[in-house]
């Protein structure tokens, strides 16, 4: 079948940032919106599903592991089978982590790799598989990267190179679909008080139960949508969240020595360096 509405995929939309800016782009749009929700919980994505669908929206429930390549393909076949196009793709789904280099043994490297699937070859799959739908609607790519993804952070390495890596990756297929009207709109949040942090890696690759960054400044999780939602409506290029990113994110050109200054303030004075 063929939607008559704009249909928008959004991955890791079961808690946090995704299912908040599902819930805010229901809200927006009502029954002029078709969901597809993807996330690795499916009783938390139906519980984020009837709240869209109380706006108004159609929504379709995909439970989706983004680290497997076919399930990332699957994602893209049912919202096809059930709508018949796509308008916009959100990647949204990410692991974070804390840990300094030195503290990971060499057994537990393995999850650098791990987490590289997740935040950045997850969004390639989906990507790929999406693309040509999304140049037919001239529609719209989404990244939800990172501060981290502009700025190296200390006791962040495995999350830095993989939102730096998801970063790069989007700016060259940006200048790639300039021609086909296909936006490319990449997200750069700081600190968002989303679970995102207590379910964040160790040392060891096991969930940490708490974030290494400092929380007094963080953003609520319904700003950081709201942001998301404008930008991706405007189609704006990228969208840097907080006044201190925009300015590290400068003087990493001219100072770079104080952005690094920065970087390890920001961290909790238990898990900076010794």
């Amino acid at each position: 079948m063929t939607s008559n509405t704009t249909v928008t995929i959004i991955t890791g939309a079961s808690e946090g940032i995704g299912a908040e800016l599902a819930r805010q782009l229901a809200t927006r749009y009502g029954a002029g919106l078709s969901l597809v929700l993807a996330a690795r919980k499916r009783e938390a994505l139906d519980a984020v599903a009837d709240m869209c669908r109380a706006k108004g929206s159609q929504v379709l429930v995909v439970p989706t592991d983004v680290s497997v390549k076919a399930q990332c393909r699957a994602l893209i076949q049912a919202t096809l089978d059930a709508f018949g196009r796509i308008d916009t793709l959100v990647n949204n789904a990410g692991v974070s982590a804390q840990a300094l280099f030195q503290d990971v043994d060499a057994q537990d490297l393995h999850w650098y790799e791990d987490l590289m699937r997740v935040n950045l070859w997850g969004s390639v799959w989906c990507t790929h598989a999406a693309l040509p739908h999304i140049k037919q609607a001239q529609g719209r790519i989404v990244a939800v990267s990172s501060l981290a993804g502009l700025i190296g952070v200390p006791g962040r390495t495995a999350y830095s190179a993989s939102k730096f890596a998801m970063t790069g990756f989007f700016e060259a297929l940006r200048a790639e679909l300039k021609p086909s009207g296909v936006s490319v709109t990449t997200a750069f949040p700081g600190v968002v008080l989303t679970d995102i942090r207590a379910h964040g890696l160790n040392a060891k690759g096991e969930v940490a139960g708490s974030s290494g960054l400092k929380e007094d400044k963080a953003m609520n999780v319904s700003e950081c949508a709201y942001l998301i939602a404008t930008s991706m409506q405007k189609r704006q290029r990228e969208v840097v969240m907080t006044a201190q990113g925009k300015l590290g994110r400068f003087l990493k050109l001219l100072l770079p020595g104080v952005v690094e200054n920065m970087a390890m303030a920001a961290l909790k004075d238990e898990v900076k360096p010794k």
